[in-house]
This record gives C-alpha cells, sequence and structure tokens, in this order.
C-alpha cells in the first residue's frame, strides 16, 4: 500500500492540496483494509466509511473501494466524478471533472474496463459493460456506449469512433508538404 501511495503522491506532483492525491489515499487504505482478518477489520471499516464520505464531500470524487484501479492514476481536477465499483482502471489512466464511469441502466451488472494511458476529457460519461482500449482519448463531454478499439478517439454524443494513426517505433516522420 505504502509504494502505491508513494507513486500516487508522484503522479499528483507531490502537490499536497490535488484532491485525486486525497481520493487515491482514502481508496488505497479502502483496499488495505481487506488485508486484514475479520475482527480486526471492523475498526478500520469505519474509519474508512467515514473517510470515505468526508473525502466524497470535500472532493467531489466518489471512487469506492471495491473498483479496481491500476497504477498513477491521475484526477486532474475537482469534483463530478463518479466511479462505480464494478468498473476496472488500468495504468496511467487521466480523468478529469465530471466524468462518469457506470452503469448503463439500474438493476443491469456491467461496468467500463479502461485500458493502460487512457485519456477521458471533461465530462465524459461512460456506461455499461464496455472496453476502452490501451491509448484511447475520450473527447470531453462525450456519450460512450460501445467499445474504443485500442488508440482511436471517442467524441460526441453518442460517441462516434475516430481511429487515429499509430506512430510505429523507429519510422521517420514524414517530411513537410511543400509550399507552393
Amino acid at each position: 500500500m505504502f509504494e502505491l501511495v508513494r507513486e500516487d503522491w508522484r503522479t499528483h506532483e507531490r502537490d499536497i492540496w490535488r484532491q485525486g492525491f486525497w481520493t487515491l489515499l482514502i481508496y488505497r487504505f479502502g483496499r488495505w483494509r481487506y488485508r486484514l482478518p475479520g475482527l480486526v477489520r471492523k475498526p478500520f471499516s469505519l474509519v474508512y466509511k467515514l473517510l470515505k464520505f468526508t473525502g466524497q464531500v470535500m472532493t467531489g470524487i466518489d471512487l469506492p473501494c471495491e473498483t479496481t484501479v491500476g497504477r498513477r492514476l491521475r484526477i486532474e481536477h475537482f469534483g463530478g466524478i463518479i466511479v462505480s465499483g464494478d468498473t476496472v482502471i488500468g495504468d496511467d489512466v487521466v480523468i478529469r471533472n465530471g466524468v462518469t464511469l457506470g452503469l448503463r441502466r439500474t438493476g443491469e451488472r456491467g461496468a467500463p474496463i479502461l485500458g493502460n494511458r487512457v485519456d477521458i476529457g471533461a465530462g465524459a460519461k461512460l456506461l455499461g459493460k464496455i472496453h476502452i482500449g490501451d491509448g484511447a482519448v475520450i473527447g470531453a463531454n462525450s456519450v460512450v456506449l460501445q467499445d474504443v478499439p485500442p488508440g482511436a478517439l471517442a467524441v460526441g454524443i453518442p460517441a462516434r469512433i475516430i481511429l487515429r494513426p499509430q506512430a510505429q517505433p523507429g519510422a521517420a516522420a514524414a517530411p513537410p508538404a511543400a509550399e507552393l
């Protein structure tokens, strides 16, 4: 747990005032308490619930400890972020304010699964059992209801998928067009 907290601290630029850092600190504590035996866990569970509620009120970010979060999650801005407990978040993901990662309908299981290096714009809604590929970018205020392939861009309501050319490692850049 402590190594992950140090990594979160570095990810949030060692800034004590970043709400994303505090949210992740509470999340990591909530996950850590599951390692404790039953009776010992009870008081830590109470502390976690109090911290989670206080953190939710102070930051406007709901990140339950049932969510699976990878390394170096960066929560860029304050407020309005809702994450379902069924969501899976990969490594090096960026989430901005107003984002919802959740269920499509009440009573219907399945939440988004995000790959590594996913960048989610402000106000985006990712709903249902969808897969967001590695390196995908979700545009601001997009409503994503379908899978997004790796490296693609999803924009609009409902989101349409725009495939982007992938840079090949070691490939030379195209020369600039000649001016007439």
